[in-house]
């Protein structure tokens, strides 16, 4: 498990450091009482925990807290603070705790023994994306179901670059083809993406989009995915492919040929 600490204050932030170390001596700890300072490093270093000052200069814990959930969708947010002000933001970023300085060694242990996204659970994959056939996405063995029928094509395009990040434009120009308006393309692509983010919030499986700005793609060592699977391993995959794939989509057209292609040569 790996933890961020972020405190302006050196004495706070060495209680944190000091309570830590007692309750889970076998994390990787980072301290900083610098938040920008924080933010450099978390882009070079997955984060699971990160306790956070609100009130830290030049970026705000709140603010920190929202730059590290694009970051990492799963990330454990706990706040720490000396007034409760800031307890709506805390809970708008869907934080795991919020505590009141100072912070004692107890309630650090009671907030690192409840977190929101264990992390021992994040290896398990609970989404599969089936994409022989017909294209479905389902968690813990359940259909997903989005308010829109677009919001599941875009994660279909997604699963089909297999990681690469796909704008905007890229999700516009497949979806839509030159079909309308782009100006009300984007204005819906904005609700999709909403609903998107809602959906999988909701199931707490958004860890398995990456987001930039303008862009988003899958992260697919977070999910399980037939044709991941075949890819990789061929003829020892636990998936067969009977020649159908993503079949609602005339855009994976492409792609079906290139499988085809694959599993010919597989069969010479």
């Amino acid at each position: 498990m790996t933890v961020l600490l972020v405190d302006s204050d050196a004495k706070a932030l060495s209680a944190l450091k000091t309570a830590l170390s007692a309750i889970a001596p076998d994390a990787e700890r980072f301290a900083f009482s610098d938040p920008l300072e924080a933010l450099a490093f978390a882009r070079t270093r997955e984060i699971d925990v990160a306790f956070l000052e609100t009130e830290t200069p030049d970026l705000s814990g709140p603010d920190l807290g929202r730059y590290l959930k694009d970051l990492y969708p799963s990330v454990n947010l706990i706040f720490t603070s000396e007034t409760r002000s800031r307890g709506y933001d805390a809970m708008a970023l869907h934080a795991s705790g919020y505590l009141l300085k100072p912070v004692t060694p107890e309630a650090v242990k009671r907030e690192s023994e409840d977190l929101r996204y264990p992390p021992e659970l994040k290896n398990k994959k609970r989404v599969f994306a089936q994409t022989f056939g017909n294209f479905e996405l389902f968690a813990d063995g359940r259909p997903i179901a989005f308010k829109y029928t677009r919001t599941k094509e875009i994660l279909a395009l997604l699963i089909l670059n297999r990681g690469a990040q796909t704008t905007n434009g890229e999700i516009i120009a497949t979806l839509w083809e030159d079909d309308g308006d782009p100006e009300k393309k984007a204005s819906y692509l904005s609700n999709l993406r909403q609903d998107l983010q809602n959906t999988l919030t909701r199931l707490r499986i958004n860890d398995i989009i990456a987001k930039q700005r303008g862009s988003m793609a899958i992260v697919p060592d977070r999910i399980e995915c037939d044709l991941y699977d075949w890819l990789e391993k061929k003829k020892n995959s636990r998936y067969n492919y009977l020649g159908d794939f993503m079949n609602q989509y005339s855009w994976a057209e492409p792609m079906h040929a290139e499988i085809d292609e694959i599993s010919y040569a597989m069969d010479e």
